[in-house]
Order: structure tokens, then sequence, then C-alpha cells
């Protein structure tokens, strides 16, 4: 009882002394400092239940059972991947095998030849199919054979006496074509170009001095002249009072230009093309 006295003090003291050992004066020991401790602080110590009802060994330890249920053990077993290869000395382990026999053979006379063949003939079948593409598109723009047939006008000119005027169509307008007399050509050709509003002269709108042919058009608005009419004996244009000369050129009126002469040939001294 000294003993445990001693220890309840050195444990309250937080003191260090030597004792003789005995296990029920230790558990007293510490019942008794948990006593006093949690009584200074107000709290009352109480063991849990199942440590009260639990069994307990000789020696007044808990005895614990617990049931657990797991696999049985076999012992120390590990799974590996396991594969079959030859042993090869680790001194040569880098050698890679050779797998030339297997490899395609790419010489320079067969792939090469064969892509070669068929840039070739795919820019061929490009080039023929774009060929096509381009002669359907512009033939289908081109005029067709009637319209072709319309773009020229022949004209028999011994059917136009001197001094006369024939008005045919070509291309859907007026052409006025006259036989003129040797006096119409001198006056003509004595009109000074400072006196023109549109300065030409009759050399430049006749291939032929006797022949002269023009649009029939007047150049302000559109109107159909009428032949040997007006203050000059040319052309005049009732619309708005232009006045023509004998070689066509504009003397008198709105009109800014003098009438338009088109393409023409002569094919002999008895036939004349237009267009």
């Amino acid at each position: 009882m000294v003993h445990l006295t001693k220890l309840a003090a050195a444990a309250v003291n937080r003191t260090t002394i030597n004792a003789p050992y005995n296990l029920a004066a230790i558990k007293k020991l510490f019942e008794t400092s948990n006593y006093y401790v949690r009584k200074e602080s107000r709290d009352i110590f109480l063991a849990p239940s199942w440590a009260i009802s639990a069994k307990r060994r000789s020696d007044g330890s808990i005895l614990s059972k617990t049931s657990v249920s797991a696999a049985p053990y076999i012992g120390n077993i590990q799974k590996r991947l396991s594969s079959s290869s030859a042993v090869v000395d680790s001194s040569k382990s880098t050698i890679v095998p050779d797998f030339s026999a297997y490899k395609k053979n790419s010489g320079p006379n067969t792939s090469r030849a064969f892509t070669y063949l068929m840039v070739g003939a795919t820019g061929a079948l490009t080039a023929a199919g774009s060929k096509a593409f381009v002669t359907d598109f512009l033939a289908n723009l081109s005029a067709s054979a009637d319209v072709l047939a319309m773009a020229k006008v022949e004209v028999d000119l011994t059917k136009i006496p001197e001094g006369k005027n024939i008005t045919i169509k070509w291309r859907g307008k007026p052409i006025f074509i006259r036989h003129r007399t040797p006096d119409e050509i001198a006056e003509a050709n004595s009109v000074q170009l400072s006196e023109l509003r549109d300065p030409q002269s009759d050399a430049e709108r006749a291939k032929k001095p006797e022949w002269l042919v023009m649009l029939g058009v007047c150049t302000h608005l559109g109107c159909v002249p009428i032949g040997e009419a007006g203050d000059y004996h040319g052309w005049y244009c009732p619309c708005h009072g232009s006045h023509y000369d004998i070689s066509g050129r504009i003397r008198k009126g709105p009109a800014p230009l003098n009438l338009e002469v088109p393409v023409y040939n002569f094919e002999d001294e008895t036939k004349l093309i237009i267009g």
C-alpha cells in the first residue's frame, strides 16, 4: 500500500519514483490517476460498457474474440505474363534482325515508272476533258447558221441607176446605198473640212467615189433619215431636223456625228458585200 500511495503521488505530481513491479498496483495507479485528473477538470471518467462486460484473462486484460472470413492463404503467389523467346547474349542485344528479304522491291525502274505513268495519264485525260468543255462552250456562244447567213448581205449594183439610192436591211438596221453622179461627187469634195462638225473627207467615207454606203440611222436619237431631202440635198431626219449632205456628213441640226459607214467590200464591179 505504501508503494501504491507513492505511485499515486508521483502520478499526480508528475515525478518519477522507483517501486517494485506489481500489475494490480499499476492498474490501481492508473485508475487513481484518472480519478484525480478528471476530478480537477470536473469530468467523470466512465469505462465503456463493452469493457465492463467483456471477458478477461487471468492477468486482468480483456479477452477479445472476432470472427473473420478470409480466403485461404497459399503462399507468395505472383501473376506473371510469360513468353518464350530465344536467349540473346547481353553483349549482342543491340543487333537488329535483318528483314530485307521481306521488303518490297523499290528500285528506280519500278515505282517511279508507275508514278510517272499515272501522272501523265491523269494530265492527258484532264487536258482532253478541258478541250471538250471549252469547245462546246464556245460553240454555244457562236452564232447559228441562219444568223451567220444574215451577217453578210450581197447587193447587185447593176439594179441601182445613177443618181438613185436604195435601202436594204442588214442585221435589223437600214442600209443606204446611193449611186452618185459626177456632180454629186464634185460637190462632196468641194466642202472645206473646217466647216464640218465632224470633219471627214469624202474619200474617207467612200471606197469608190460613185458608190456611197451608210447606216441609215440618225446619230442623234436613232431615227431613219429621208433621202434626197434637206438643205444640202442629202438626207434629212424628220424627228429633230438634222441635215446631212450628199456624203452623209452632218451639216445642220442636233446630230453630233456623221452617218456611220458599215464594213463592206466590192467583190467585183457589179457586186457589193456588206458585213
